[in-house]
This record gives structure tokens, sequence and C-alpha cells, in this order.
């Protein structure tokens, strides 16, 4: 364990905690809302996310085994706000069929899995990628498994502690190697990562307003 590392972790998140505060992150009313939310925000802004899942409760398809009888047509015409509703609507189904026929619709049950094991048979799923399965560990299984994405990328690699060309395994030890497990931890600093991102570590940054705008580069 890189001792700096962790160090620059902790303070990290410690800056970000008393800057944005709790998030309050996966908003969702049960597990497998938190499925969908984690295959619907592919490639589009949670508030598209919102207006799918608004037509899907309005429906009351928020159930595998609901999603597993309907038409994919059905579901992609309930999901059109999110955006490739066709492609995400076969996604939904696979992931629908796979709790159905595999946990018989008991979210509870697929989360006793072990996390490796789980997180291969999400991943054999078409369309569900390592983001999506490990929000789906993480937010929906509470298991202590780093989400990695696009943000925290930019984030990381402008601090110097991820390379450019990191790829997600890569920055996902990062975090996995030198924090202790624990989801609460892991959820809270993905969501302030997220913030970060969004307020001030945009495509043009705001640096001179973020609140790491003084971190000194880790000793790797």
């Amino acid at each position: 364990m890189s001792i700096s590392k962790r160090i620059q972790l902790e303070h990290i998140f410690d800056l970000l905690y008393q800057r944005f505060g709790k998030r309050h992150w996966w908003p969702a009313d049960s597990p497998f809302e938190v499925v969908i939310g984690a295959v619907l925000t592919q490639n589009t802004a949670w508030k598209n996310v919102e207006k799918a899942i608004a037509n899907l409760k309005q429906a009351q398809m928020l159930s595998p085994e609901k999603l597993y009888r309907e038409p994919v047509s059905g579901i992609a015409n309930l999901i059109r706000p999110s955006g490739f509703y066709n492609q995400k609507a076969k996604r939904l189904k696979l992931v629908a069929a796979y709790i159905t026929e595999t946990w018989n619709g008991d979210m509870d049950a697929m989360c006793r899995k072990e996390t490796g094991a789980l997180r291969n048979e999400l991943l054999s799923i078409n369309g569900i990628g390592k983001e999506t399965a490990d929000s789906i560990l993480l937010y929906a299984c509470n298991k202590p498994v780093f989400v990695v994405d696009s943000y925290t990328h930019r984030v990381f690699s402008r601090h110097g502690m991820a390379a450019e060309e990191a790829g997600y395994d890569e920055i996902q030890e990062l975090f996995m190697d030198n924090l202790d497990h624990g989801t609460r931890l892991f959820n809270e600093y993905h969501a302030l990562i997220v913030e970060l991102a969004k307020t001030f570590c945009k495509t043009k940054p705001l640096c001179d307003r973020c609140p790491l705008s003084d971190l000194p580069r880790v000793t790797v």
C-alpha cells in the first residue's frame, strides 16, 4: 500500500465532503430501481433517466418479472426519454431475464452471491460493462466495489494520480488498494467526484474555484 496515495485520497475526500456535503446517492426506492438506473444512465444525463424511471413507475413496470414479460418494444416506448431506448430496452430485458431466471426475481438472494462471481455474471450480460456492473454491486447490493467513470478519470489524471491512458481497472485499483473497503465510503466518494466534475472539473475546468485547487501532487 502506498501511504502517500492513501493520505492524498483521504485528503481529497475530506476536501470534497467539506465543500459539497453528503450527496444522498443513489436515489432510488428499491435495489431493482438502482439496476434500472445503472443501465439507463449510460450515455445520458440523469434528468433523462428520472423521466424514464417515472414512466416505468407509472406503468407499474419496476420489477424484474414484469420487465421480463414485457416486449422490448413496450419497454423502449417507456424509456424513450433516456435516449438509445431500443438498445437500452434490450439490455433491461436481458438483466430482468437474468434476475428472474437465475434468482427467481429475488434481488436479496442475488446480492448475497460472492462479489467476484456476481460481477462476472453481470458482465456476461450483453451490454453490461464494468461501470454498470460495479454500480449495481455498490449501489444495489451494498458491496464495497469502487465505481469508476469518465469523471473519475478526468479528475485524477488532472491531479497526477492516474495516467491519461489509464484504463478502468488501473484507476479502480488506485482506490481499492489505498482505501479501507467500505460501502459508505465508496458510495460517497464516487458521488463527490461526480459533483466535483460537474461543478468545477469540467471539460474547460474552473480551477481557480475548485476545492482541490491547492492540492499538492502525490509522490509515487
